[in-house]
């Protein structure tokens, strides 16, 4: 494998939020509150700025329901008091995520993939568009991907005549990040996710990226063992806390 030095948890964390940004960003005292409008758990939850107290916890809370959202918050490595006072208060674990880094030049290989079989492009083509939907990547996350910083790009992957999947992929400091990645299930165990993967590490070095990262839930049974097969590394994890009764 290319000697790169990957990132540690938090600097690859940093990055997902960075490359999936939330419509707005709030200061409430300790937190950094977020307003997701519909794009999932990770634009619409929040973190604590520094070590916080039982009495930060009903400002976190208020800000967050007065954005019409349901008070979560995503707990990172090294955030076992959050994690114990969120317990404490009902707080149930949700979606444990890891988090996946590998040297871009060792996912891109010999940087080759035969012609016309992969695209990458922004704004994205309408049929990558086409195949998010289907994966129930819809508008609003979309909405997310229009408001990442470039460089960016998503990708389309085909399957020998078929298309065969898409992705999206952004960087931030230096670290290409991979999100809504979608295979057609058709087109499911025939290399699809791989070659995109691979086809993101080469994009991410011709725009000045070493690394590529990405998150996926633990319980994805079929893309964490991809992962580790294609030699990324677990760098971390993360995990979101929220009220059963209120979700």
């Amino acid at each position: 494998m290319n000697h790169v030095a990957l990132p540690d948890s938090r600097r690859l964390n940093d990055a997902v939020l960075a490359t999936w940004p939330a419509a707005a960003l709030r200061r409430e005292g300790a937190w950094t509150i977020r307003e997701g409008l519909g794009g999932g758990s990770r634009v619409s939850s929040a973190t604590e700025d520094w070590p916080v107290t039982e009495a930060d916890l009903p400002a976190a809370e208020a800000a967050m329901r007065a954005l019409g959202q349901t008070p979560q918050f995503m707990v990172r490595d090294g955030e076992g008091s959050l994690d114990n006072l969120l317990a404490a208060h009902g707080y149930d674990v949700k979606d444990p995520t890891n988090l996946w880094a590998v040297s871009a030049r060792h996912l891109a290989g010999d940087g080759m993939l035969a012609m016309g079989l992969s695209y990458a492009m922004w704004p994205p083509l309408l049929l990558i568009r086409d195949i998010w939907d289907e994966g129930e990547i819809g508008p609003e996350r979309q909405a997310v991907m229009e408001r990442a910083p470039d460089p960016k790009a998503g990708i389309l992957m085909r399957a020998g005549d078929y298309p065969g999947g898409a992705g999206f992929v952004a960087i931030h400091e230096g670290l290409a990040i991979v999100h809504a990645l979608h295979v057609i299930p058709d087109q499911r165990r025939k290399g699809v996710a791989g070659r995109l993967l691979k086809k993101a590490a080469i994009w991410a070095l011709d725009h000045g990226a070493d690394v590529v990262g990405l998150a996926v839930t633990q319980g994805n049974t079929a893309a964490n063992p991809l992962y580790a097969a294609l030699g990324m590394s677990l760098r971390g994890q993360y995990h979101y806390r929220i009220k059963p009764e209120e979700a």
